[in-house]
């Protein structure tokens, strides 16, 4: 098969505008993304992370950063600000470069962001037990790299 770069999409959306809740929402929809895709980083071109204008308190890209992706080029942004938009939503354009075809990506939207695109809805079961042990183990590196640089 020939290789290709995808796009794939997801959004969730953040309880508050808040740090940590912008991070671990951010995060999780990554992780997602990555595990229903078998997405590696080595194969990531760039990632586009926007957030409506009310979300602020933290760029998410950081999240990236958190789940070990140094090398690949991350751009934060705001949406355009429409009336009447779904509040507190960070959205991803994930440039992939694989040998799966358009049909065969796995799009994620989650919380109320899954109403974005109900055509989009074909997650099977997830395990989220074991992507949040992911998680928190990527976490963990992060902090531990973090500290040695102090």
């Amino acid at each position: 098969m020939t290789l290709m770069c995808r796009g794939v999409r997801g959004a969730t959306t953040v309880p508050e505008n808040e740090r940590e809740a912008i991070l671990r929402e951010t995060r999780r929809l990554l992780a997602l993304m990555i595990h229903v895709n078998g997405i590696r980083q080595e194969d990531v071109a760039s990632v586009i992370l926007t957030t409506t204008p009310d979300l602020n308190a933290e760029f998410p890209a950081l999240a990236a950063r958190q789940l070990g992706w140094k090398q690949v080029p991350l751009l934060c942004g705001h949406e355009m600000n429409v009336p009447g938009q779904m509040p507190r939503v960070v959205r991803v354009l994930m440039h992939w470069n694989t040998t799966k075809a358009q049909d065969e990506i796995v799009h994620v939207y989650l919380g109320e962001a899954a109403k974005l695109r109900p055509d989009q809805l074909h997650l099977q079961e997830v395990d989220w037990e074991a992507l949040e042990a992911w998680i928190a183990t990527q976490l963990a590196a992060f902090r531990r790299e973090q500290e040695g640089r102090k």
